[in-house]
């Protein structure tokens, strides 16, 4: 039951962490929105709040059109200056964006001007695109001194810095100390600097998890060589910009954590690699906000009582996971996962690890695109998947498709359905993993159709309407309960 006059107060407060937990209907207007919506506060005796979109509709409130509340939060499009801040700030991580290019190279995705951009961002994070770049470099770099054993110098141009003598000056002018003298105390307060060829970090979540359900959804998916997984780990082959290694992730409940061993080969790009695995590992969800709305229904609520905290494995690897889900196309799991073992093989490059179940990098766009029907299609892939997999490598090599958490996903999939041999099925699976988009859902898929008593694709989309903006959820749940 909602407090209104607690309601009331926090949607005044325009708090982002309440975006999804309640609704407010206006009486004056006849319009529901969520509590983040920037239209002009109504009076307490005008609002009336609900715990889902659906009660307010049922309450015959019609949804706002500027803040989307049938959309999951982060999709409408008022959210679009926090989904480009979002992007910008990857987009850094990754070392994709510059002072001058990369701005002009994001702010083109999003049909904006570099100025556009730039006001954006400050608005959004309180600080320039310069101002960030400069904070990201500065911390891998303090990273690096106190972690490692790297030269200074090496520390400097692995942070990004483009000379030394740059270098110097904004660590002394940040943190009011040389580099040098940053590594001395750091030598002190730790015995010895880890000079072990990986290190390891936990990456939080909120309870419950469901470790066992994820590692099943990935263990069935696994390609051979660049993934391996075992009873209670996931392993990979990592390759980010112009830095390749390994990561390996563990559970660690009693911490409701992750635990994330990684090669100090990737630390210049850790902020990247560490959300790569928050959106693999779905590590943002809110599983009481989720379970709660979705065991409301009868067909879901077994399963949401049987695997509470259940997760939508997300995509490391846009590219790579929309090439699995295109191999995926009306054929078994099983037997996608082999002919993606076998496309890995002839497109992947090698790489040494100690695994002795890693021994491949994710192939290349560049390197797919460049491919020929033929080259696809003698692994066993149909002359018309073939085409339609190089057709996707050539849009993503060139930059007009977008597969990355946080992108729009409306956009993305009118793009997806756009190349050959790509259906809504296809589109909607990758927004569900790749894209992070939490309201996907595969209308087409057998699995699903039959679960709601062998109905049709309109049918079911009609049917998965109480389910939104979670319907991704929905889909794992029913699949799991298969």
């Amino acid at each position: 039951m909602i407090e209104e006059h607690i309601a009331y107060k926090a949607m005044t407060s325009r708090d982002p962490r309440f975006d999804g937990v309640f609704y407010v209907g206006v009486t004056s207007t006849g319009i529901y929105c969520r509590p983040v919506c920037t239209v002009k506060t109504p009076k307490p005796e005008n609002c009336r709040f609900f715990e889902s979109a659906e009660a307010a509709e049922k309450a015959a409130f019609r949804p706002c059109l500027r803040c989307r509340p049938e959309l999951a939060p982060g999709n409408a499009p008022m959210d679009n200056a926090h989904r480009i801040a979002h992007l910008m700030v990857q987009r850094i991580h990754e070392g994709l964006a510059d002072e001058g290019a990369g701005l002009e190279e994001i702010a083109s995705e999003f049909g904006i001007s570099s100025r556009q951009l730039r006001r954006i961002v400050q608005q959004e994070l309180g600080v320039s695109p310069i101002e960030l770049l400069q904070t990201r470099r500065l911390l891998l770099a303090k990273q690096l001194l106190t972690e490692t054993k790297l030269p200074v110098i090496d520390v400097a141009f692995a942070s990004g810095f483009s000379s030394l003598r740059r270098f110097n000056d904004a660590f002394s002018s940040r943190y009011r100390m040389p580099p040098t003298r940053l590594r001395k105390e750091a030598a002190a307060t730790v015995a010895t600097i880890d000079a072990e060829d990986t290190s390891i970090l936990q990456l939080g979540y909120r309870p419950p998890y469901d470790w066992e359900g994820t590692l099943a959804f990935l263990r069935g998916r696994c390609i051979r060589d660049v993934e391996f997984v075992t009873e209670d780990s996931y392993a990979r082959t990592v390759r980010i910009g112009k830095h390749t290694g390994w990561v390996r992730v563990k559970h660690a409940p009693q911490k409701h954590a992750l635990l994330v061993e990684f090669t100090h080969s990737l630390t210049p790009v850790l902020p990247a690699l560490l959300g790569r695995l928050r959106n693999l590992f779905d590590l943002a969800a809110r599983p009481d906000l989720i379970a709660a709305h979705l065991g409301k229904d009868d067909l879901l609520s077994k399963s949401v009582e049987a695997h509470p905290g259940l997760r939508v494995p997300g995509a490391f690897d846009g590219f790579e996971m929309a090439i699995r889900a295109i191999l995926g196309q009306q054929i078994t799991v099983k037997a996608a996962t082999t002919i993606a073992c076998r496309f890995a093989e002839a497109f992947g490059e090698e790489i040494h690890t100690p695994i002795s179940g890693l021994s491949k990098l994710s192939p290349l766009a560049s390197k797919v695109a460049a491919a020929s029907i033929d080259d696809v299609a003698k692994l066993g892939i149909v002359s018309a998947r073939s085409a339609s997999i190089i057709a996707l490598a050539k849009a993503y090599h060139s930059g007009s498709l977008i597969l990355e958490a946080g992108s729009n996903p409306e956009a993305a999939i009118a793009k997806l359905v756009e190349l050959p041999g790509i259906g809504q099925w296809t589109a909607h699976y990758i927004a569900m993993r790749a894209l992070r988009w939490p309201d996907a859902f595969p209308k087409e898929d057998i699995a699903v159709r039959n679960k709601l008593g062998g109905v049709s694709a309109k049918q079911a989309e009609a049917m998965s309407q109480p389910w939104r903006p979670w319907r991704s959820y929905a889909v794992l749940h029913i699949w799991r309960s298969l």
